[in-house]
């Protein structure tokens, strides 16, 4: 038995951690694979307060669970595979075994989306990827196309620049979404192509990306493009399958919570990605995790004490 479990090692579930044992709590993190979330595959933050040097997120990530482990907040590397939430107890079923909790704070996070294109499962790791600073350095000197027009598509082109002798921007619209410091600083790289109001309609290539078809959306016209790479950046989902059915979602799938990051079932609280939000950022995240540890020590005080 435990005061409070947290599923999901990224931002939101280590600051949850953090604050859960600062606070007296007997608290267990599970992970399924490494600390940090999609933080953990960003080349660089520049964005989180008192760091005026960019940091990478891997060593972002590191500093974060070493600080929460500072606290003795305990980390498993389990993946969990059902979740029982309606009873006063709740219950974690893990692949090596069960534990219970007065109170449960999900952290999920989520993942990239996809263009649901053919191919694009089966050369994914040969030519395809979701995430630039994990794949980029494998195209040196090469061709690539990033499909997007946010902030990750823009920084995903902006890094790739350093590598790759082309980038080409594939947005379906005529303007991008991404802030306008990214703007400014892509539309001023000359290694940066953009191909407005434009779709890929097919991945080409026999056992790898070769190229790609791509259409203007508004003439209909096609053309093919040679490239080695495929990076796709067009939003998240959340990774809500344990929860399907369970908690109240929007129709995106993020839970929908409070401000005090309470879910519909009592004693059950999202952070992070996971849950519905006008802004998803690191610091964000952490905002969450710390809202909904304070607000789990809370209920468990009110309920258990």
């Amino acid at each position: 038995m435990k005061d409070i479990i947290i599923v999901g090692g990224g931002v939101a579930g280590l600051t949850a951690g953090l604050y859960a044992k600062r606070g007296g709590m007997d608290a267990l993190l599970f992970e399924k694979m490494f600390s940090g979330g999609q933080m953990a595959t960003t080349y660089l933050v520049e964005n989180y307060p008192g760091f005026d040097e960019p940091i990478s997120g891997p060593d972002l990530a590191m500093k974060m669970e070493a600080h929460a482990r500072k606290f003795g907040l305990e980390i498993l590397y389990d993946e969990v595979v059902e979740l029982e939430l309606e009873s006063r107890i709740k219950k974690v079923v893990t692949d090596k075994g069960e534990y219970q909790a007065k109170a449960l704070i999900l952290c999920m996070g989520a993942q990239p989306k996809k263009l649901g294109l053919p191919k694009e499962d089966e050369f994914r790791g040969r030519g395809v990827s979701y995430c630039a600073t994990c794949d980029g350095a494998f195209y040196k000197d090469k061709l690539v196309a990033v499909v997007g027009g946010g902030d990750t598509a823009v920084e995903d082109a902006l890094f790739l620049s350093q590598h790759a002798t082309r980038v080409y921007l594939i947005h379906r619209r005529n303007a991008l979404r991404a802030s306008k410091i990214l703007q400014d600083r892509l539309f001023a790289n000359p290694k940066v192509e953009i191909l407005w109001d434009s779709v890929v309609d097919e991945i080409l290539g026999d056992k790898g990306v070769e190229g790609l078809l791509v259409r203007n959306v508004k003439d209909g016209s096609k053309k093919e493009l040679k490239v080695d790479g495929l990076f796709i950046a067009i939003g998240i989902q959340p990774n809500n399958a344990l929860i399907q059915g369970k908690l109240k979602m929007n129709e995106a799938g993020f839970v929908i919570t409070d401000e005090t990051m309470a879910t519909n079932i009592p004693g059950v609280f999202a952070a992070g990605d996971l849950r519905q939000k006008p802004l998803w950022q690191i610091i964000t995240a952490a905002a969450d995790g710390a809202v909904a540890s304070v607000s789990a020590q809370r209920y468990i005080m009110e309920e258990f004490e």
